[in-house]
């Protein structure tokens, strides 16, 4: 390793996606077959194409920030035990829909993966200050005049 690149590992953000932990999603995924909707006209009611993945994403040993984000990611497709769900039916062959879905598995744990952004507070100035202020007091007189007049102003 370049010793520049040592230097600067502290600029690469802590949580990064590396292949062995795509190689043991992959290895933990259980695939069932079935018949279902989608393309291939006939032969949708015959062949079992559609795939549906299961892969048990407390045995991925994600940190808790990327297990965070995958859980919020998911949704629905998270069951209570665990198991992350994930259909393709998009393609004819059983094939295609097997890649289609581990492609969706593994575009899943890379957004879980990614840190989002930190909102920067906006700043404002002493005068964007006082015209926020100076509107909120000219709405309020307005709303100040709607009301009935009272018993002093006769």
């Amino acid at each position: 390793m370049h010793p520049h690149n040592l230097s600067c590992q502290w600029l690469q953000p802590h949580l990064s996606m590396d292949k062995a932990l795509v190689d043991r999603a992959h290895a933990l995924a259980e695939e069932s077959f079935l018949a279902g909707s989608g393309p291939g006209g006939q032969n949708a009611n015959k062949v079992a194409t559609e795939v549906q993945l299961r892969v048990n994403v407390y045995a991925l040993r994600l940190p808790p920030p990327v297990f965070a984000r995958l859980r919020d990611l998911a949704g629905s497709k998270l069951t209570t035990s665990g198991d992350l769900l994930i259909t393709a039916r998009q393609h004819r062959t059983q094939e295609a829909n097997r890649q289609a879905a581990r492609a969706k598995l593994e575009e899943m744990l890379e957004a879980a993966h990614r840190q989002p952004k930190k909102r920067a507070k906006s700043r404002v100035n002493r005068v964007g200050k006082t015209q926020r202020l100076k509107a909120k007091k000219a709405r309020g007189a307005v709303k100040a005049n709607r009301s009935k007049p009272s018993r002093s102003d006769w």
